[in-house]
């Protein structure tokens, strides 16, 4: 149980460190979501009014419901960047290194994907507090609530990021290939506007937003910070986390790199 131990946290640091010595990274990751909560929400509050989230009943306005929208952005943002950063280190070799210790793959892999979710709630956390003096507060016990959905869908993402990275081999293919992957789930989900909104305009767009796991994630999140349980949102997203993350380890190959190199 003490090397379990004693590898996890010698992951979570590696990602600390990496994290701390990248401050760009920090300001990237809220630069994002404080755009489209302090500027483009104006024209979208002109546009779509006021929201109603079920099952509350209430009116809201338009940055209280992008704020969950947004969190999850920087979750998914920083599970394909996350990613990236695993590409890199099979290029260097280091995942190879890595996989030579006698813990199971399983464990390394899913380590390496807590360690990355574990920074981006960091990151949301720092957002939702800027959020909170802009004035979207959500309640106070909210905040505390929605951690394990938080987790949960940073942890979907990361698994996503990793059995995506899995089928490329080059570094140089990686920004082009999440480029088709973030801005289509980010999109085409309630992040940014209700579904009915979207029924009402397009029903295959709806139908779409509706099959989209960032949709289910998102819900997830806005649920939980106002202290409600969406049950169809958690069962989704603890199935597609599960169902990713094996992927992930089954197609994991740390030989792409020098199986090209070789080539």
């Amino acid at each position: 149980m003490n090397a379990y131990w004693y590898c996890l946290k010698g992951i979570v640091l590696r990602e600390w460190l990496r994290f701390v010595l990248q401050r760009s990274r920090f300001l990237s990751a809220l630069v994002r979501p404080l755009l489209w909560l302090l500027v483009f929400a104006a024209g979208f509050r002109a546009a779509l009014g006021i929201a109603i989230i079920a099952p509350y009943d209430t009116y809201i306005t338009y940055e209280t419901y992008i704020v969950p929208g947004l969190a999850c952005m920087i979750l998914l943002f920083n599970g394909m960047q996350g990613s990236l950063s695993m590409v890199y280190d099979r290029e260097m070799g280091s995942m190879r290194v890595l996989l030579t210790s006698p813990l199971p793959r399983a464990f390394l892999l899913s380590a390496k994907l807590l360690a990355i979710a574990l920074i981006s709630l960091l990151q949301v956390y720092a957002f939702l507090g800027i959020a909170w003096l802009y004035g979207v507060q959500p309640p106070a016990w909210g905040l505390l609530a929605a951690l394990p959905a938080l987790l949960l869908v940073a942890l979907l993402l990361s698994a996503l990021g990793l059995l995506l990275s899995n089928g490329i081999r080059q570094l140089e293919n990686f920004a082009g290939v999440m480029n088709f992957v973030i801005f289509p789930m980010f999109f085409l989900s309630s992040a940014l506007y209700p579904l009915w909104k979207m029924q009402e305009a397009s029903e295959w767009l709806y139908w779409l937003c509706s099959i989209n796991p960032f949709t289910h994630a998102t819900e997830l999140v806005r649920y939980a910070l106002y202290e409600r349980v969406n049950g169809m949102a958690l069962g989704i997203c603890v199935g597609l986390t599960l169902l990713f993350a094996t992927l992930a380890v089954v197609t994991f190959n740390p030989q792409h790199a020098a199986l090209r190199k070789g080539s």
